[in-house]
């Protein structure tokens, strides 16, 4: 990926050096020169970058096996793989053990090789069983770490933790579907659902406040779509602006700067985006006073830092998802069905003149790169052999195409 804006080249960068400081024999690591473990809640963060910027789909699979190794007979699990004990007690939790759902999902998903989720499968619906046994009478779950590295506000663990339930739920639902195993699917699609409810009930306000309304209060259950398996009945705002609206309130609180940690850098510029408003995340991108991206590169930053202060650790990957936004909003390359079927659309912000971006898929290379010409914009666009893509209302089959776009600035 690459792009006119020069900050975001080297986010780019950074992120590409951070996971290869971070991928050690096998195990992907938290830091290289300080701890050095395999913490689950960084990789489950990274890994859907990895499948833009890296051919790593073997390392993956290696590693999955590692944690069903040290997965226990209840089905909990530790924050770091491999571990000599230390981390089933703290450490871990639902966002860091749903790696262990959301890993191999997403391999299937960008790679098309089932052979990891019927590996996986037993010990991922071990594990959704552990965290229904975990969870409270009213349906969700308040152990684990939260929001790790937050820039200022907090976000308490039941928001985060009772999502990644939610997705954990569905994943194991989805593949139970996919390997024929109906009863399953039915059993825990009912249980996503459930938890669905569980979420609307306790922890979403009449006005489309969720939780304390932080950042990654009002982005991560948009980026979850857990209102889609809500019963309509246990919402408490029907009008999805109100939702909308909240988010935007906040990132104008912390005066359109980012105001989140690792779990909520993953959903926050997503949701901005999904939601018309790239422009917001483009100013959030932009800033080059704390906390930022920028501010890390305007004080010397060649890797990506653990936090967004001065850097307890200044080689990190937990905060690299951002690669895969470039990716798929302003290079537009998103997979539907591991790149057999695919979309391209691409946004063209204010502040970037040119993208080029590029994915080596299963099939072969997919490109994309548009500039800005006059009142027009020039996209080209390169799809493989046996693949097809959706262009707007267009369905492109292999080959090179090039389009004509009134720049509507």
């Amino acid at each position: 990926f690459e792009c006119s804006n020069e900050l975001f080249n080297k986010i780019q960068k950074a992120t590409l050096w951070s996971y290869r400081g971070n991928f050690v024999n096998g195990v992907p690591t938290d830091c290289p020169h300080r701890e050095k473990n395999g913490w689950t809640g960084d990789a489950q963060l990274a890994v859907e970058q990895a499948q833009y910027n890296w051919e790593n789909t073997a390392c993956y699979e290696k590693w999955i096996r590692d944690l069903l190794d040290e997965q226990r007979p209840d089905g909990n699990l530790p924050g770091i793989v491999p571990t000599s004990g230390w981390g089933y007690q703290w450490g871990n939790g639902p966002a860091w053990d749903s790696a262990l759902c959301i890993i191999p999902w997403t391999l299937y998903q960008y790679k098309g090789d089932k052979r990891i989720l019927e590996e996986s499968y037993d010990g991922m619906k071990k594990y959704v069983d552990y965290l229904t046994s975990r969870a409270k009478e009213n349906g969700l779950v308040y152990h684990g770490l939260s929001d790790w590295c937050p820039a200022n506000t907090k976000t308490d663990a039941v928001v985060t933790s009772s999502v990644y339930y939610f997705l954990d739920a569905q994943i194991v639902s989805k593949t139970a579907k996919l390997l024929g195993k109906e009863d399953d699917a039915l059993q825990y699609e009912r249980l996503a659902g459930r938890i669905a409810d569980a979420y609307a009930k306790e922890l979403i306000k009449e006005d489309g406040t969720i939780a304390n309304g932080s950042q990654t209060s009002q982005s991560f259950a948009i980026y979850a779509k857990i209102f889609v398996a809500m019963n309509q009945d246990e919402l408490r705002c029907v009008d999805w602006s109100q939702y909308q609206r909240k988010l935007f309130e906040a990132v104008h609180r912390a005066d359109d700067h980012l105001d989140v940690g690792i779990l909520g850098a993953k959903s926050l510029f997503r949701v901005l985006s999904e939601n018309g408003r790239t422009d917001l995340v483009m100013k959030i991108l932009n800033q080059k006073t704390a906390p930022s991206y920028g501010n890390w590169f305007e004080r010397g930053a060649t890797t990506l830092w653990e936090d967004w202060g001065d850097g307890a650790s200044r080689n990190h990957i937990m905060f690299g998802d951002i690669s895969g936004w470039f990716y798929q909003t302003l290079g537009g390359i998103g997979s539907i069905t591991a790149f057999k079927d695919m979309w391209l659309k691409p946004e063209f912000p204010n502040g970037i003149d040119w993208v080029k971006a590029e994915h080596d898929s299963p099939y072969g290379m997919v490109k994309t790169d548009w500039k800005r010409n006059g009142k027009k914009i020039t996209l080209n666009v390169s799809v493989p052999v046996n693949t097809k893509a959706r262009y707007g209302d267009k369905e492109l089959g292999s080959g090179d195409y090039s389009f004509e776009i009134d720049d509507v600035r």
